[in-house]
Parts: C-alpha cells; structure tokens; sequence
C-alpha cells in the first residue's frame, strides 16, 4: 500500500488505457513485403519520434517520414487507419476512481492527433485533463512534463499518482517526486483500487 493517499490519478494512454493488437501492423508488413516490425521500428526511431511527440513537427510529418523511409506510403497509410482499441477493465478503474471524488489525467507522449483518437476510442469526456507531451513541448519523463501534469490536476507532485507501463518514465516520475505505480496489467488494479480508492 502506498504510504500516502494520492488526491489525483496520471494514467498512461499507450500500454495502459490502450492496447494495440501487434498482428495489425504484423498483416500489413506481409502484405505490402515489409519486414517483420519496419513500421513500428521506423516510425519510433528516435529522431523522427521526439520531434513529433514534442510539437516540433505533426503526426502528418511524422508519417511522411516513416513512408517515405520504407518506401510505402499505402502501407503506412492503411497501418495509421487502426487506432488501438480501449482496455475496459482500466477504463472501468478510471470510472470508478473519478466517481469517488480523485480526478483523472491523460500522461501521454502524443502527437497533434492525440484528440481525434480519443474521440474516436470514445475517451471524450472520460478524463478530467489530458497531458499532450506535444502541446506541453517537452516529453515523459521530464520534469517540464511533470510539472505540467500537475498543474494540468491542481495538484502537489507528492499527491499524484501516475500508472506507466515503462520503467524509465515511473523512474523519472520519482524523481519528480510524484507517486508512481509500474503498470503490467489488469492484476494490478486490485492493488491500485485499494490505493485510491478503497483507502481511508
């Protein structure tokens, strides 16, 4: 259990709130004769990711690179038409949490086209703030982003919990002095309801 009660919770989008089924890219590769893992490979490759996450340049930008790189633009094309799909049970534990009084945000390393996939996961309306490493300009795990994310929840860092499924950014959390909780899947909301919610 966590020593102190958190007044408000950071939840991670991708790997947290949303899944992305691997054998979607994995089809399209084979399709188009791509090797096994080009998309996301290329398109994550620091130097075209840090720019697009930090606002420097649009996900369309981010795009045309990736395309233009492995020489597939209709590849790319049909692989960015699938937006992931929403993890109910956490998305049930954002609900539950929110009903009882701790608000909610999004900590997301995203794009410009952050809004339109919530809207279109149906996420609108699910979050009291959402935190766009893109509009912030600076990325998790920095303490710029960090900073940002508690003001964005009104919230001292040493009261805010944040879900991450990656080690650097729970580690980075710490050191920014929030509470952070290191996501592997649904078994973990046992632990995390008793934490926020069910704790006096």
């Amino acid at each position: 259990m966590l020593r102190t009660k958190p007044t408000a919770l950071l939840v991670d989008l991708d790997g947290v709130l949303r899944r992305w089924d691997p054998a979607v890219p994995a089809a399209i590769e084979s399709e188009y004769g791509l090797p096994r893992g080009a998309l996301l490979d290329t398109a994550m490759a620091w130097h075209r990711l840090r720019p697009a996450i930090t606002g420097e340049i649009t996900h369309v930008e981010w795009m045309a690179g990736v395309a233009s790189t492995l020489e597939a633009p209709s590849a790319v094309a049909k692989w960015q038409e699938y937006r992931g799909e929403v993890d109910q049970d956490v998305l049930a534990f954002v609900r539950e949490v929110r009903a009882s009084g701790v608000p909610v945000g999004l900590a997301s390393n995203a794009t410009d086209r952050l809004d339109a996939d919530l809207d279109l996961l149906g996420l609108t309306g699910e979050l009291d703030a959402v935190v766009n490493s893109s509009l912030v300009g600076s990325h998790k795990p920095s303490k710029e982003y960090f900073a940002a994310a508690c003001t964005a929840l009104r919230t001292p860092p040493d009261r805010v919990l944040l879900i991450d499924d990656s080690d650097r950014v729970v580690r980075g959390a710490r050191v920014a002095r929030l509470l952070a909780y290191r996501w592997t899947d649904a078994a973990d909301l046992k632990y995390l309801r008793a934490s926020l919610v069910e704790c006096p």
